[in-house]
């Protein structure tokens, strides 16, 4: 399933079709649904802005196994936890490269300085970038992990320590969740100095097996392998093209035509014809989300 194979981590309740992936050696085309509303993870909600930032070119302190729930380690190689749940400890990885791309080359790998950017800046509005570039992180805060997290220490270049108000049983999954990805600290200084802190969103730099290279907003957003990739075995093609196709019918269509090789989000109706056709593969599995309606009584 593409979700699992190219996209790393990412845990869907989508039902996915999609074309034999003998062609996708170093290419690989995505009939995405829509357009991102950006590239910053921890600003937005949805899943198609997190699959088109977070699961391609970012990684967390924790990760998600693939197509699970149970939580692996990602940029945190351990982590340990106080007798008393309040405090946490993580080890970071070694050797874990920033992208290098025409707009940022990194002078250091990721360490403690990134780990407390990304967190400080979603916890204190009156951090420099903050105040250089306002915005809400509605993921974070709606979770309260703006609230129960009381401070984040650098131990040292590969020590972090996050210290909570009260108890959180799920703290390391939520580390794990799309909104938190690890920005680069570096990256962040050189945008305040250039005056354009709002290019983390426009211009992203992650950790993640895919690199940013172009996007066309109702059209394409173009990615390529990362040949730094911290888990080499993760990246198999060498480029990644979201053609964005809001129409379910045409996103079909195309796949039939070899014009992608991965879609999601099929039209209900056409489920049954989908997985008769023995062209196309239809993976199915249970749904972790909860859908609803709320009414407005007010």
């Amino acid at each position: 399933m593409f979700k699992q194979a190219v996209i790393p981590l990412l845990v869907s309740a989508g039902l996915f079709a999609s074309a034999p992936f003998a062609q996708a050696a170093t290419n690989l085309v995505f009939c995405s649904e829509g357009s991102p509303a950006g590239f910053d993870p921890g600003q937005y909600t949805t899943g198609t802005d997190f699959d088109a930032s977070a699961e391609t070119m970012f990684n967390r302190l924790s990760q998600f196994e693939r197509g699970g729930t149970a939580v692996v380690p990602g940029l945190a190689t351990s982590w340990d936890i106080s007798d008393d749940g309040l405090t946490y400890t993580f080890h970071l990885r070694d050797g874990v490269k920033f992208h290098t791309t025409p707009y940022f080359k990194p002078t250091r790998d990721f360490n403690a300085d990134d780990v407390l950017f990304t967190f400080n800046r979603m916890l204190d509005k009156d951090m420099p970038f903050r105040k250089a570039y306002p915005t809400e992180f509605p993921y974070f805060t709606d979770m309260g992990m703006d609230t129960n997290i009381t401070k984040v220490e650098k131990v040292d270049d590969k020590t972090v320590k996050f210290t909570l108000k009260t108890v959180d049983a799920a703290f390391i999954q939520n580390l794990a969740m799309s909104f938190a990805s690890i920005q680069s600290a570096e990256y962040a200084d050189q945008l305040l100095k250039e005056g354009k802190p709002g290019d983390i969103n426009q211009k992203p730099i992650g950790t993640g097996p895919f690199v940013f290279k172009s996007y066309q907003k109702d059209s394409n957003i173009r990615y390529t392998g990362n040949k730094e990739y911290w888990k080499p075995e993760d990246v198999k093609i060498d480029n990644l093209i979201f053609a964005i196709t809001t129409d379910p019918s045409v996103r079909i269509q195309k796949l039939k035509k070899n014009e992608c090789q991965v879609t999601l989000f099929p039209r209900p109706a056409d489920l049954k014809a989908l997985g008769e056709d023995k062209t196309l593969k239809l993976p199915q599995q249970a749904g972790f989300n909860l859908g609803y309606i709320a009414y407005n009584v007010m």
